[in-house]
Formats: C-alpha cells, sequence, structure tokens
C-alpha cells in the first residue's frame, strides 16, 4: 500500500469518527433493509428518504412481505419520495427474489441482472452493508473524492474503480464505505470541490416528471382517470407514454387505471 492511500485510509476514518452519521440503514445489516434503503436513496436525499424508510418498513419488514403486496398498495407508500418507477421495480425485484431466490437478498444481489432497478453499484452495496464484503463501489461522492484527493481529471469508469480498490481497508469495507458518504455529503460537497456529477437532475417544476407524478396521485386517489382529465396540458401525452411503457398505469379504451 502506497503511503498516499494509506495517509488518505486515515484522514477518512479519522472524519468518520468525529462527524459519522446516525441513519436507520446503519443500525442493521438485514440485507433487505439494505436495499431498500439503497433504492430509496437512489437521487434522493437523506434527510427525505428517513420518514419514507421508517413507514416502509413498518408496513413490510421482510422481502416476503413485500412480495405480496399490490402495486397500487406499494405506489401509494411511496407517493411523495419521487421517481416512482422505483417502487415498481422494488416490488418486482421482491417478488423474484422470494420466488428465485427463496428469499436470500444477498445471493439474488449476486446475479443483480435478474433483479429490476437493481444495477452494479446497489448490489454491490447491499452486499457491503449487509455482509461487510470485500467489494469496492462509487458512487457520485465516491466518485468526487477519488477526483479530489488524488488529483484526477476526467478519469475513466476503470481508473476509478481500480483507485477504489486499492483504496479499499480489507474486512473494513462497510465502515469505510459509511465513513466516505458522510465524507462527501458533510465536507467534500459538490460546492465545495467543484466537482460536478456525470449526470444532473432535471428541474421538477413544470415537467414531465411532475405530471406523471400528479397522474399517479389522483389514480391512487380516484381509482380512475379519463384521459381527458388532463386535456390541455401539453405535457400528457409523453406523461402518458412513460407510464404505459413503465407499467405504472394501464389504459382501457380511454380509460387510465394502476396495474393490479
Amino acid at each position: 500500500m502506497s503511503t498516499a492511500i494509506r495517509k488518505f485510509q486515515e484522514k477518512i476514518f479519522a472524519f468518520y469518527r468525529r462527524q459519522g452519521r446516525d441513519l436507520p440503514w446503519r443500525r442493521t445489516t438485514d440485507p433487505y433493509r439494505i436495499l431498500v434503503s439503497e433504492i430509496m436513496l437512489q437521487q434522493t436525499q437523506v434527510e427525505r428518504v428517513i420518514p419514507f424508510y421508517e413507514r416502509w418498513l413498518e408496513r413490510w419488514d421482510s422481502v416476503d412481505a413485500l412480495a405480496g403486496a399490490s402495486l397500487q398498495e406499494v405506489l401509494e407508500q411511496w407517493m411523495g419520495l419521487g421517481y416512482n418507477n422505483r417502487a415498481m421495480r422494488l416490488l418486482e425485484t421482491a417478488k423474484r427474489i422470494t420466488a428465485d431466490y427463496a428469499g436470500d437478498v444477498l445471493a439474488a444481489c449476486r446475479e443483480y441482472r435478474n433483479l429490476p432497478g437493481v444495477g452494479e453499484y446497489t448490489s454491490r452495496a447491499v452486499r457491503i452493508f449487509a455482509a461487510n464484503e470485500n467489494l469496492a463501489a462509487v458512487d457520485t461522492n465516491i466518485r468526487r473524492i477519488l477526483m479530489a484527493e488524488f488529483s484526477l481529471q476526467n478519469p475513466s469508469t476503470a481508473d476509478l474503480r481500480q483507485l477504489a480498490e486499492r483504496c479499499l481497508p480489507i474486512g473494513r469495507s462497510r465502515d469505510w464505505h459509511n465513513a466516505l458518504m458522510d465524507y462527501g455529503a458533510l465536507h467534500l460537497t459538490a460546492a465545495k470541490s467543484g466537482i460536478s456529477p456525470v449526470s444532473r437532475q432535471g428541474k421538477f417544476a413544470g415537467s414531465v416528471r411532475q405530471l406523471r407524478a400528479e397522474i399517479l396521485r389522483e389514480l391512487l386517489q380516484k381509482g380512475q382517470l379519463p384521459c381527458q382529465y388532463f386535456e390541455g396540458d401539453e405535457r400528457f401525452p409523453a406523461a402518458l407514454r412513460g407510464l404505459l411503457r413503465e407499467g405504472l398505469c394501464r389504459r382501457e379504451d380511454n380509460m387510465l387505471f394502476i396495474p393490479k
């Protein structure tokens, strides 16, 4: 191990000892609970996620319990968190884990390509935080930290992964990634570092995404809606196409419904 990497590890762990956050998903090693937290944290700030996470687990405390839920129930519980297709994918993933992996979330995450909405980062994160597996995971925060601390300019994904693996303290993967997350969120922020994420969220107000959420909210409240309900909103055709394509709603003649 190089001196630079050793000093980097010491710096990150020292920060974590001083300012590490107490978050509800850090109080468990249950792979299902970790999976729920990771899906909720995609493109969503920690403070917003906490109450949704806690309410979700009060309703469905295991992957088997979630697998038995309906899409309508899941969307109702998720509504307000944003990117509602995450809820549908999490439900489908729970069903596959229960049916194909006997409820073993870790085993399923090792074959993550079979799980809707679970990519390589999420699969690694579940295995790291639930089982302390010696894996490196690079998200937006960790990318920014590595670039800033090692003075990297436009590194490739492969280069970042290789560096992250070299920096990983064997046997301490869970603590290491928690420490990196806190260092990036509380200290080395995008504003402070000047390093922008690879992709940015578009403006929500007035967007097609906003109308999609409104359509789903109305459907959950009323059960069904005529397409004319949104007549005159130029965003409606694009919003409806997306909802139908993703399976978040269905259309019969001129009426819209939440799928069974």
